[in-house]
């Protein structure tokens, strides 16, 4: 029986809501509130290079170049013959709905997401690097920030988010390989269609998801390379976004629809943040 991505995605977004556990936690530990918010506006620069490629990290995070296949395919399938949905370009009645629909959307989950990171970093900054735990190896180090919250529990707590967001996450990663590799070759991509109607997109995916699978089998350090795809994805977002941004506010692509003068700042601003920070990090590594 074949079931498509948003017929269960909605069931697996309960699961997630197991990382506000972080957020419970910061409200039961000490955390030194003006030490806290003195480095968040004024945070505390050090010249290295590990701090360099830490940015380059958290940026890679926010911004990661995948999201961009992923966020546009997923716009793309929703146009179906049974949603009414076209595109903007011929149909420009349907901008208003469609554009408020796209903003709410983004802002809601832009909102949350830095919320959860934010509780995230700032719980074990307290719990692990204030005593000492500098270096998380496994899941099961990250888990301790979780202790004073639910204690032997902790563990579990933790797993469930994860278990959670990686169900949501195996689609959006493996599936935006999949969704760049088809329409690449121009082969009928989406996750709504059954794997008969999309084999070269199906193959793709397992590809992905078999390779992502084989990793857990090498000595490869997970957390590690988890940090360091961070990075990439740091480097790569760069000539991304600076495509984007020259997409955008050409007529001749988006017609009516380029960007309005305050996001092509803020998005030349973000683009700039990114290069700068890449830029550093190559200047410094080594040193």
């Amino acid at each position: 029986m074949f079931i498509p991505f948003s017929r269960y995605s909605p069931i697996l977004k309960f699961l997630t809501l197991s990382l506000f556990a972080y957020v419970a936690t910061v409200l039961v530990i000490h955390v030194p509130w003006t030490a806290v918010l003195r480095s968040i506006v004024v945070p505390p620069i050090v010249r290295d290079a590990k701090y360099a490629v830490g940015v380059v990290a958290l940026l890679g995070t926010t911004i990661s170049p995948y999201l961009f296949c992923w966020q546009a395919s997923q716009e793309v399938e929703e146009m179906s013959p049974s949603s009414g949905r076209r595109p903007l370009k011929r149909s420009p009645s349907q901008a208003p709905e469609a554009l408020q629909r796209i903003g709410i959307d983004t802002s809601v989950g832009m909102v949350f997401s830095n919320m959860i990171a934010f509780f995230i970093i700032l719980t074990a900054a307290v719990v692990l690097h204030a005593h000492g735990k500098t270096d998380i190896n496994s899941s099961a180090d990250a888990a301790e920030a979780l202790r004073p919250l639910a204690g032997k529990l902790a563990f579990g707590l933790f797993a469930a988010g994860i278990i959670g967001t990686g169900l949501l996450a195996v689609p959006v990663l493996a599936g935006a390989t999949a969704y760049a590799a088809a329409d690449a070759f121009g082969q009928r991509a989406g996750l709504e269609h059954k794997p008969h109607e999309a084999k070269f997109f199906y193959g793709a995916l397992i590809v992905a998801s078999v390779v992502g699978m084989a990793l857990n089998f090498t000595p490869l350090d997970p957390v590690k390379a988890l940090y360091w795809s961070a990075v990439v994805n740091g480097v790569v977002a760069v000539p991304l976004m600076i495509v984007m941004m020259l997409m955008s506010s050409r007529v001749k692509v988006m017609g009516e629809f380029t960007l309005p003068w305050f996001l092509q700042l803020f998005g030349w601003l973000a683009t700039a943040a990114m290069a700068t920070a890449a830029v550093v990090m190559f200047a410094t590594w080594g040193k």
